[in-house]
């Protein structure tokens, strides 16, 4: 794979001292939308949508600054998945004892729709096998379900993902839904937590990232159209992991600029590295002349805290 412009601002190691800052860096590894980032044993495993027929590409580095491709983490997929333009999306890990799950989407063959599943692997980087006949996850009344996320906090564990409501000119809706220790069921019915309806979100939030800071919780989302530069994330200020949530603001903290290069930005991921926030999401190719290429590169910026908000930190493009 070429062409990947991974962007490392600020990289800060926990020292008796505190924080200390490293270098910008730059690697050439390829077309990687919807990124995670999972660090495990002392390394780092980014994992993307499909794309040259590998089902969840992925990458593994040990100092977020070289990145080399692994083999496909999940080659084989569930029995209810259509075989044929199996559509398997934005893959996310979590580490449960000494198993890992990836949730995922893909297409349903019961249903048409897309729908999210699970998977288990004994290793970060798979492979991970989805034993189900069916979806863990599949709002097919709603035009079906994707951008699944684990969170745990208190010693619940609980999955947040986007109902597919733009495939059928429905809203679009974010739920949370407490999972079984496992992480393989769901217990319990959806708690609705965000509806897009803001202007900057267009017809569409999607991709909804939790994370606890502080004290509080905040609901990380991208919204508008993933395909040109009104594709942006937002963050919404929720009591609880299950809500209720309240958007903060009426524009988003992460935006298109397109004189520095950074078009459609969007599907983020937080992650710490040693005492520091780190955000990975994916921005379009810009071409000369402004024009928009067919591969989305992973981006990996500091994410800072400014009197409780989040902050991208650092340019945006490495050229």
């Amino acid at each position: 794979m070429r062409g990947l412009r991974t962007l490392f601002m600020g990289l800060c190691a926990a020292v008796l001292l505190g924080c200390v800052h490293g270098q910008p860096a730059t690697s050439s590894i390829g077309n990687f939308p919807d990124p995670f980032v999972l660090p495990d044993g002392g390394g780092y495993y980014a994992y993307a949508t499909n794309g040259d027929g590998i089902n969840v590409p992925t990458l593994y580095s040990t100092d977020l600054r070289a990145w080399r491709a692994l083999p496909d983490a999940m080659p084989k997929l569930a029995s209810w998945v259509r075989p044929e333009v199996p559509h398997v999306w934005a893959p996310e890990v979590v580490k449960l004892g000494e198993r890992y799950v990836l949730y995922y989407t893909a297409h349903d063959l019961a249903s048409d729709r897309q729908c999210v599943g699970a998977a288990v692997s004994h290793s970060p980087a798979g492979p991970f096998v989805d034993q189900a006949a069916r979806p863990l996850v599949c709002q097919a009344e709603l035009g079906g379900t994707i951008d699944a996320s684990p969170f745990q906090d208190g010693g619940r564990l609980y999955l947040y993902f986007k109902s597919d409501g733009n495939c059928c000119q429905m809203p679009t809706h974010i739920f949370a839904q407490e999972l079984r220790p496992d992480g393989l069921g769901v217990v319990g019915q959806p708690i609705r937590l965000l509806t897009n309806g803001r202007v900057w979100e267009g017809k569409v939030i999607e991709a909804p990232t939790m994370v606890r800071r502080d004290g509080k919780y905040i609901l990380f989302y991208s919204a508008n159209d993933f395909g040109d530069g009104s594709y942006a994330a937002g963050y919404a200020s929720c009591v609880g992991p299950t809500g209720p949530c309240e958007p903060v603001g009426d524009a988003p903290f992460l935006k298109s600029h397109p004189e520095s290069g950074l078009y459609g930005p969007g599907h983020q991921a937080i992650f710490r590295h040693g005492c520091q926030d780190y955000i990975a999401y994916h921005a379009w190719e810009l071409k000369p002349g402004g024009k928009r290429g067919e591969r989305r590169f992973l981006y990996i910026d500091r994410l800072d805290w400014v009197d409780g908000k989040p902050v991208v930190g650092g340019p945006t493009l490495v050229r």
